[in-house]
C-alpha cells in the first residue's frame, strides 16, 4: 500500500526548480509551464518579488490566529475592496473554502428573510469544489459520484441561459436566495457565455432580491486583463469568491462581500484557524502590488492577442479543432475527439498544457511571458495538435 493516498493520477516528472514561465525537472530539463499550476503562478516562479515577500515575512510573523489583530489582513482587505468595489472581505486557505463561505452568507440571508428552504441557483458544467457544499454546487457528476448524500438547497439549470434562469424565478423564485456563477466555467472546458450574460443575470437577481454570486477563482486577480471578470461588464456583485492566483503558490482564499451581503457574518458565525494569517496575506498583498508595479493587466491583453493570432494563423486549416475560446489568459482549442493524450504528448516535448472537459485543451499560462515564450508555445502545440489528428 502507497503511503500516499492515491486520488492524483500524476504524470511522470517531478519538477525541483522553477524561474520566470520555466520549471526544472529532477534531471535538470527544462519545461515551458503553459498551466501556472492550474491558474495560480500568475507571476510565474520564483518572482523576485514574492520570494522577497516570504522570506522577510517568515523572518518576522507567521501565524498568531484571528483572535488577534493582523495588520497584513486589514492591509490585504483594504486593497482588495479598492480593486474591486466591494465592501469587506473574510479570508480562507482555498477556493473551496471561499465557496462555502459564500454559499453559508446565502444561507444566513435566506434563513433571516424567514425562507425555511434557501436554495441557490447553481449551473450545469460549473466547478466549485469537492467539499461537500462546494462539490454539490459543482455540475460534474464524475465528481460526485460516490459522495451522496449531497446537500440540499440548489437548484441547477444550463449555463448561458438566461431564459431559464427568468423560468425559475417565476415558477420557483419563493425559495431561492442567491445565483453562484462562474463568468467563465474553465474546469468545464473555457465556456464562455453571451457578452450580456452577467449583466442579465444582475438584474434578475436584482429583480427577486437575490444575491449574485460570482466564482472568480480562476478568473479572477488578472487572469482576463482586468483584476475581476464581471469588470468586463460594468456590474458589481453581491459576493465574490478568490483563490488561485491571489496567493501565486501559497494557499490563500477570499470571499467579498457588498450590500446586503456584507453584514450577514457576525462575530463567531464563520472562521478559520489559518485563515488570513500574517504570511499569507503579506504574500498576496505582494501580488497585488507586483501586478500594478510592473502594468501587467494591459500585458495580459497584449499576451492573449499574440495567442489568438498564432493559434488561429497555425490552426486554420485544421479539421478536428472545433473553436479555439479565450478570455484574457484563459484559452480554450477544443477538439472534435477526445485528446487528453495530448497532455503526456506535450509533455515529452518540454510543454506542460492541461485537458478539461475530455475535448478541450486548455492554456493557463503566467502574465510574465515573453513574446518568444508565446510563439515557442504556439508552435509547440500547434504541431502537436496537428499530428494528434491527422
Amino acid at each position: 500500500m502507497p503511503s500516499l493516498m492515491s486520488n492524483y493520477s500524476r504524470l511522470p516528472v517531478s519538477f525541483v526548480r522553477g524561474e520566470g514561465a520555466c520549471l526544472w525537472d529532477t534531471e535538470g530539463a527544462r519545461y515551458l509551464d503553459a498551466l501556472s499550476g492550474i491558474a495560480v503562478c500568475g507571476l510565474g516562479h520564483a518572482h523576485p518579488a514574492i520570494t522577497r515577500a516570504i522570506c522577510e515575512q517568515a523572518s518576522q510573523l507567521l501565524h498568531t490566529s484571528n483572535v488577534y489583530g493582523i495588520a497584513n489582513q486589514q492591509a490585504l482587505a483594504d486593497k482588495l475592496v479598492q480593486l474591486s468595489g466591494m465592501e469587506n472581505v473574510f479570508f480562507c486557505n482555498s477556493g473551496t473554502e471561499a465557496n462555502e463561505a459564500a454559499i453559508k452568507l446565502a444561507r444566513l440571508y435566506g434563513n433571516q428573510r424567514g425562507i425555511s428552504v434557501p436554495t441557490i441557483v447553481v449551473m450545469e458544467g460549473a466547478f466549485h469544489g469537492r467539499t461537500l457544499a462546494a462539490l454539490t454546487a459543482t455540475g460534474n457528476r464524475k465528481a460526485q459520484a460516490g459522495f451522496a448524500p449531497l446537500v440540499e438547497g440548489f437548484i441547477r439549470i444550463p449555463y448561458n441561459d438566461i431564459d431559464a434562469l427568468h423560468t425559475l424565478a417565476t415558477q420557483q423564485g419563493n425559495n431561492i436566495v442567491a445565483v453562484l456563477v462562474e463568468p467563465v466555467q474553465g474546469e468545464g472546458g473555457v465556456v464562455i457565455p453571451a457578452a450580456d450574460y452577467l449583466n442579465q443575470i444582475r438584474s434578475i437577481c436584482d429583480q427577486n432580491e437575490w444575491l449574485m454570486m460570482l466564482d472568480e477563482i480562476q478568473t479572477g486577480i488578472g487572469r482576463t486583463g482586468k483584476w475581476f471578470a464581471f469588470q468586463h461588464n460594468g456590474i458589481l456583485p453581491d459576493v465574490m469568491t478568490l483563490a488561485k492566483g491571489l496567493g501565486n503558490g501559497i494557499p490563500v482564499g477570499a470571499c467579498l462581500a457588498r450590500g446586503k451581503a456584507a453584514g450577514l457574518f457576525q462575530a463567531g458565525s464563520h472562521g478559520s484557524t489559518f485563515g488570513g494569517n500574517p504570511f499569507a496575506c503579506k504574500v498576496a498583498l505582494t501580488v497585488l502590488e507586483t501586478i500594478e508595479n510592473e502594468n501587467l493587466l494591459p500585458r495580459v491583453q497584449a499576451l492573449s492577442a499574440r495567442f489568438m493570432q498564432g493559434l488561429q494563423t497555425a490552426l486554420a486549416d485544421v479539421a478536428a479543432v472545433k473553436v479555439i475560446r479565450n478570455h484574457g489568459l484563459l484559452i480554450g482549442i477544443e477538439l472534435d475527439r477526445p485528446c487528453g493524450e495530448l497532455v503526456k504528448l506535450a509533455l515529452a516535448e518540454h510543454l506542460l498544457i492541461n485537458v478539461t472537459a475530455e475535448k478541450v485543451i486548455r492554456l493557463l499560462p503566467p502574465f510574465i511571458l515573453s513574446d518568444a515564450q508565446v510563439d515557442e508555445i504556439v508552435d509547440t502545440l500547434s504541431r502537436l495538435i496537428k499530428n494528434f489528428t491527422h
